[in-house]
């Protein structure tokens, strides 16, 4: 009539949930993600104003972006949950990204006839 710890446990596997070596990696994920864009912010851009407005730009978002994948991932724990949850918050929020990017090249094509 003995339970064993490991047996409770290995049946939540769906539920494993982060670990501190995985907590430590993420955090030395987004640090260094972070490390890098105030490399470039504070030591690039000022050096190469050119480098700024063709290339800073796009590769803060990129970056943001993976930041805000780590960030969803594995501290929101969705990385964990079932495909179909996944697909149900990722589709829609692509289409509204995609249409603020149509409605903001729209925008500019107004703003163009005004003129």
């Amino acid at each position: 009539m003995s339970t064993e710890p490991t047996e409770v446990h290995a049946e939540h596997g769906e539920h494993e949930g982060m670990t501190r070596k995985r907590i430590l990696r993420v955090f030395l994920i987004l640090l260094g993600i972070t490390c890098i864009e105030f490399i470039i912010a504070l030591a690039i851009v000022p050096s190469h104003p050119d480098f700024a407005h063709t290339w800073a730009n796009p590769i803060y978002i990129v970056l943001t972006l993976a930041k805000a994948f780590y960030i969803v991932a594995f501290f929101m724990h969705l990385k964990f949950e079932k495909p179909s949850l996944i697909y149900s918050i990722i589709v829609p929020i692509l289409f509204i990204i995609g249409l603020i990017l149509v409605l903001t090249n729209e925008s500019h094509h107004w703003i163009t006839l005004r003129m």
